[in-house]
């Protein structure tokens, strides 16, 4: 029994540091603007967009969210789907962090700016401590379609690059596994979030779900293709500058052990 504690206490300290490094490996910008992306698209997620089609909607949440799957594609490529994945599971945290704090502003007695217009300060109070307040299944079935997502968007490039034999960290290799990986990401996101929500509470039907995710992944796409070269760029610049080599010998290390 000791034996057992003393190897499962190894493991945790060993995961731990593992991560501490991560994190300091990672540029803080960059860490910084994936953790305020992923709460920015939940929160921008509530306003949808006006499109005079019933089987089709989108909401402005993919404003930011192919920043999100851009940032994974990228953190996969130079350190790996297990570290993505670690990154994904602290922004999600930070996400419910940040939902309590607004959850907590919402049921605090007051008013906010733009609710004082002339006969409908309750009204437009009210609509704005709801929007940012959060509905409690909203907020986590959000978090959870979109860990589940990075984890298969994750995973999905780094098998994508395993089929780039000879030249795995080429232009076209990246831009293979950013478009396949982000894809199958976003679709997963948006295919779990409508079919949990938009069909269990609003009563979508299977095929506007379907073609809701199969849209939104296409309009996110387009918006991250704009950029995935700048992406690469920023992959080939910290191998160039050897960003997170001490991360990247501790994960070796360990991997050989």
């Amino acid at each position: 029994m000791n034996i057992i504690n003393k190897n499962n206490t190894k493991i945790i300290t060993g995961t731990l540091h593992e991560i501490n490094l991560l994190i300091k490996s990672v540029p803080p910008i960059l860490l910084i603007l994936f953790v305020a992306s992923v709460f920015s698209m939940n929160l921008l997620a509530n306003k949808s967009i006006c499109i005079p089609l019933d089987w089709f909607a989108l909401d402005c949440g993919l404003i930011v969210s192919w920043f999100v799957f851009l940032v994974l594609d990228v953190l996969t490529k130079h350190f790996g789907p297990k570290a993505a994945t670690q990154i994904s599971l602290l922004a999600t945290l930070l996400n419910f962090l940040f939902c309590i704090v607004f959850s907590i502003v919402s049921i605090i007695p007051g008013n906010w700016g733009e609710s004082f217009v002339e006969g409908s300060q309750s009204i437009i109070n009210t609509a704005l401590d709801n929007t940012f307040g959060g509905t409690w299944y909203i907020i986590f079935i959000s978090a959870v379609s979109f860990t589940v997502s990075a984890v298969i968007n994750n995973f999905t490039n780094y098998s994508v690059g395993k089929l780039f034999i000879k030249n795995p960290k080429g232009k076209l290799a990246f831009m293979c596994r950013s478009y396949i990986s982000t894809a199958v990401g976003q679709f997963t996101d948006n295919f779990i979030f409508s079919l949990l929500v938009s069909r269990l509470f609003f009563g979508w039907s299977i095929v506007q779900c379907i073609t809701c995710s199969l849209f939104g992944m296409t309009a996110e796409l387009i918006c991250e293709g704009v950029f995935t070269p700048l992406g690469y760029k920023i992959c080939k610049n910290w191998d160039k500058n050897k960003v997170g080599e001490e991360y990247l010998r501790c994960i070796g290390a360990t991997q050989e052990q």
